[in-house]
């Protein structure tokens, strides 16, 4: 039987609020030792408070579990660094990364600012490798170790105001699957988890109709962060020690393996293509098997279970 995630050590990045604080209690409960890492900001990343993550760190050492608080910011320099210091100073070592914190900066794209775009990615991509990178050489060292970053539907299959958001979300797929590909050999795997949770950076979204508003109001009830927190552990367990380069989304009580880019239909033409030619025979051939434009709201249209 498996011993969970009992005295492995989990550095968790925005665990002062929603996701990530279900992760850190729940990790907490289940004998991990964990990190609670806050900046302690506004949705739009703007401010920093050290409470948040103080609070939840506190709340796991009043029912007996061992967890240390840390304000540093993922998207400045050395921020990573110091949050994984605080785990080995505190703890020794550290055996698993979930980078969980996000901001929300949603633009139309004819009218998002370069800071708009910076900030996002800053924080969602740029920061989700600080801490990484500052991780890698002690899980090699171990010979173990786990990543599980935060991607989005919104990346995945499309949302609208959220270009910089999508893109840093795909982006973090890609870092994903490289690390899985690099630190295979050292037994370190690496995964992502779209999830789908009420939290208020979700609460912040504006619905495009008044049938969406209704159910807005009908997924606050149903799809808590609470949800979302036991696959995450479970990838930090020894018995995931199989699972790596994979995209999981959970949403309520569901858990779905998400695909990932594969040739789907090809055509080939002796000599090369020309422009009519692409006209005439690539595009009938493969017009069929386009990937409609939807948004991640009508592909998953059923309520959660």
């Amino acid at each position: 039987m498996s011993l969970g995630v009992k005295d492995k050590v989990i550095v968790i990045t925005g665990a002062g609020r929603g996701i990530g604080r279900a992760i850190a209690l729940l990790g907490a409960n289940e004998g991990a030792r964990v990190v609670v890492n806050d900046l302690g900001g506004t949705p739009n990343g703007s401010g920093a408070d050290a409470a948040p993550a103080e609070q939840v760190a506190a709340e796991i050492r009043a029912t007996g579990g061992e967890a240390v608080a840390n304000g540093d910011n993922i998207a400045a320099a050395g921020g990573g660094e110091r949050i994984i210091q605080t785990a080995l100073d505190v703890f020794g070592r550290v055996d698993c990364v979930i980078n969980n914190a996000g901001i929300l900066r949603d633009r139309m794209f004819h009218n998002m600012t370069p800071e708009e775009w910076r900030d996002v990615i800053d924080v969602h991509l740029n920061g989700y490798f600080n801490v990484s990178r500052a991780a890698a050489p002690h899980f090699k060292s171990q010979n173990s170790g786990s990543f599980v970053h935060f991607t989005s539907p919104a990346g995945l299959i499309g949302a609208m105001g959220q270009s910089n958001y999508a893109a840093a979300k795909m982006g973090v797929v890609g870092l994903s699957t490289g690390i899985a590909f690099d630190m295979a050999r050292f037994n370190v795997r690496s995964n992502c988890v779209a999830p789908s949770a009420w939290t208020r950076l979700l609460s912040g979204l504006t619905a495009r109709n008044k049938e969406e508003e209704e159910r807005f109001a009908r997924l606050e009830k149903s799809m808590s962060p609470e949800k979302i927190a036991p696959l995450c552990v479970f990838l930090a367990t020894d018995a995931a020690a199989g699972i790596s380069g994979q995209i999981f989304k959970a949403r309520g009580n569901e858990i779905f393996l998400m695909s990932q880019p594969r040739p789907i239909r090809s055509v080939h033409r002796d000599g090369g293509w020309s422009l009519q030619s692409l006209e005439e025979q690539m595009l009938p051939a493969m017009k069929s098997s386009f990937v409609k434009m939807e948004n991640h709201l009508d592909v998953f249209s059923w309520e959660p279970i």
